[in-house]
């Protein structure tokens, strides 16, 4: 497990942008989304703010998550964002001309607030082979009390919209995840698609990354850690994302407290990480 940046960069999304990469995460330190580029997913540097500014319908101080999707017309940026009106996260879409940004979002409302299920959080994109690109997010029910699901759904051409609707892919079902499930990540290897997603509370070290796979972006997923996290550790790795060199080779992206300090009041910090990824066995191993 390799701290690539010592930093608080949580949530993290890598997008390779030809041979080099750009990494996104959640807000800190009045940044709103972090961006960050590097020539080899070791050595990183901090670009600063990729968001021109959150919409009049948005609380500034609560970006979260952040992906960007490449489109036709350019690059479109999917974040969460606080609905001020009701003071619950809902997702946001922004575009820009360049990949790094910075990105404007016109919008006059959120693009998902799933209201009755506390919000929406945590959004991440997935491009089949084919070519349909799917965005997969999270619902907020534990703010009710509730198992939270995580979903997908098909976009439009641009990203901007949604051509299919919204198809619910997994809650929580084992001891390990508590009641919520998190951070959905997709990725296609042959005729699988693996599902990658945190589990447990994000602010401990019980915190892990959970494996399942399925035939397509809708599933049906079958899940392979009931007994425990595929990725766990006294740094409570989650938020991950998987980007795919130009070789061909995987690599996940997550973060980690860093030192063993749990949790943003006693000082801690959420690193990234970046290690090489393998699924030649059908199961995700770090190498």
């Amino acid at each position: 497990m390799t701290v690539v940046w010592a930093g608080d960069f949580p949530d993290p999304f890598v997008l390779r942008v030809g041979s080099s990469y750009l990494a996104f995460a959640t807000e800190t330190a009045g940044i709103d989304v972090q961006v960050m580029a590097s020539p080899d997913l070791r050595t990183w540097t901090h670009l600063g703010n990729a968001l021109a500014a959150v919409p009049p319908w948005a609380e500034r101080g609560h970006t979260w998550s952040p992906a960007v999707l490449e489109r036709a017309h350019g690059f479109v940026l999917y974040y969460a964002t606080r609905l001020a009106s009701e003071g619950r996260q809902a997702l946001s879409v922004a575009v820009a001309d360049r990949p790094e940004g910075p990105y404007v979002d016109r919008t006059s409302a959120p693009l998902v607030y799933q209201r009755t299920r506390g919000g929406s959080i945590d959004p991440d994109t997935f491009v089949d082979d084919d070519g349909r690109a799917y965005l997969v997010w999270k619902s907020e029910d534990n703010a009710f009390g509730g198992r939270t699901w995580m979903w997908v759904r098909e976009l439009t051409l641009d990203g901007l919209g949604f051509s299919g609707r919204p198809v619910r892919i997994r809650r929580p079902a084992s001891t390990w995840e508590r009641t919520l499930v998190e951070a959905p990540c997709l990725f296609r290897v042959g005729s699988q698609v693996h599902l990658l997603f945190s589990g447990g509370r994000w602010d401990t070290p019980e915190y892990g990354v959970g494996h399942a796979v399925g035939p397509g972006a809708t599933g049906p997923f079958l899940v392979t850690t009931r007994s425990g996290p595929w990725l766990s550790g006294p740094h409570g790795p989650g938020g991950q994302s998987v980007v795919t060199d130009p070789f061909g080779g995987l690599h996940l992206a997550y973060h980690g407290w860093l030192d063993g300090v749990h949790g943003y009041g006693r000082g801690g910090v959420r690193a990234l990480h970046v290690d090489p990824l393998d699924v030649s066995e059908g199961t995700p191993r770090l190498r």
